[in-house]
């Protein structure tokens, strides 16, 4: 399975599922550049726009075309595919020729329709200074081939802990625990209050993976930024490093009581009801989530990053989670178009946009008083830069991930160890 269609699935059932029935949780010719005042340009071509949609709800990427339209008179036919199909889809078009002019594709590679699989196959056309100034350091890999920029960043997507504060305060906890030690104390408080302090879709193996990944920010990647591509020379391993005491971690966590009761059994309808029922306080999600819970059921979730172990600082994981691409089959006037487009998105003002249309951070130039407020306890970290990308992005093939995340679903019932994950992780890595 490829990354998208699992993004694009988990992102569907943990951003749809109701909580009840108010509650919806859950891309050289003679060109030209829009003019900032908003009047038209004649000579720039239509061009087509694809990108996968969730629901019909999850219309980011129409109304961001839609406004540029507004402002320059360039037409962009909009073609939403379902999310499900949209790999199968945009694969058989590139292939065919007939892909549209500009895609939304995912950043990193090693998978069917990520950014630097399709560039390596001929598919994308390099862009300019604009796409390339707007990476997040550290994540260039990601979005180009030896320096070659092939795809630009959308927005910012935290994948985190979403925290509900009051609801904290109610089991007699009255703030965010700001080390792992408290963490655990305060799984014995909630527990006491009638809570749990964590809520894990035990059952759905790319759940208990996003748990996991949250706790590896500050417990491989804040030491080591560029662990992955120590993994990828030899240097180091799954088995003698952070990852060890991540998956430690987690063990903890199940026997202090910090997950539901029969969390081997969880699923996303568990995470729903937990935080929807404020029966539990936290859960691994993308942080996307904590506005939309709120919005439906009245709370006051944000969303914050695991809390660090002894000797270690805070540190969360924020991707740049989609990206908008060229199809390098386009006319050169659709190219010219696109790429005058891509400049204009580019923006802080549109970067802006983009990010309240989707629930995401803007992708330059975030801070404390340009998030929202769901994301106010982490503004500082982005705007330091004291975060990892998503590190899946950069694995070279999908059953590393999948020996993580269903080998923890074997440490919930017993049949797994920690060492057979790691060797199986590394296994997975190597073959």
């Amino acid at each position: 399975m490829s990354q998208l269609t699992r993004n694009s699935r988990t992102r569907a059932a943990i951003l749809i599922i109701p909580l009840s029935t108010a509650l919806i949780l859950t891309g050289c010719s003679g060109g030209g550049s829009p003019d900032p005042t908003g009047s038209t340009d004649p000579t720039l071509a239509p061009f087509t726009l694809m990108f996968p949609q969730a629901n019909d709800g999850d219309d980011s990427y129409a109304k961001l075309a839609e406004q540029y339209s507004e402002q320059t008179g360039v037409q962009i036919e909009t073609l939403p595919y379902q999310a499900e199909a949209y790999n199968n889809q945009l694969t058989t078009q590139l292939q065919g020729g007939n892909a549209a002019d500009v895609m939304v594709l995912i950043p990193g590679g090693g998978q069917a329709v990520t950014v630097t699989t399709i560039a390596d196959g001929g598919f994308l056309e390099p862009l300019g200074e604009a796409s390339a100034a707007i990476i997040p350091d550290g994540q260039e890999g990601l979005f180009g081939i030896d320096g070659t920029i092939y795809a630009q960043p959308t927005a910012l997507a935290p994948t985190t802990l979403v925290w509900n504060g009051p609801g904290a305060d109610e089991a007699g906890i009255d703030e965010y625990p700001a080390t792992y030690k408290q963490m655990l104390e305060d799984c014995a408080t909630a527990r006491t209050g009638g809570k749990t302090l964590m809520v894990v879709a035990g059952a759905i193996s790319f759940n208990t993976g996003l748990l996991a990944t949250i706790i590896s920010a500050s417990r491989v990647y804040q030491e080591d930024p560029d662990w992955n591509a120590q993994r990828a020379a030899g240097e180091v391993s799954f088995a003698d490093s952070g990852w060890r005491e991540v998956l430690d971690d987690i063990v903890e966590m199940n026997d202090a009581g910090c997950f539901q009761d029969g969390v081997a059994g969880g699923t996303f309808d568990s995470i729903t009801q937990g935080l929807g029922g404020q029966t539990s306080l936290s859960a691994p999600v993308p942080g996307s989530a904590a506005a939309q819970i709120n919005q439906g059921a009245g709370l006051e979730l944000d969303v914050r990053a695991f809390p660090p172990a002894d000797g270690q600082e805070l540190f969360a994981v924020v991707s740049a989670s989609y990206a908008w691409a060229i199809n390098a089959a386009a006319d050169e006037d659709a190219k010219a178009s696109a790429q005058a487009f891509l400049d204009w998105a580019a923006e802080p003002a549109q970067a802006q946009t983009f990010a309240d249309l989707s629930g995401l951070i803007p992708i330059s130039g975030a801070n404390a008083s340009n998030v929202a407020k769901e994301y106010a306890p982490i503004a500082d970290l982005i705007e330091s830069g004291a975060y990892t990308g998503f590190p899946v992005e950069t694995w070279p093939n999908p059953a590393v991930y999948d020996a993580l995340s269903v080998g923890i679903q074997g440490l919930f019932t017993g049949q797994k160890t920690v060492d057979q994950i790691l060797d199986e992780m590394d296994a997975a890595w190597d073959s």
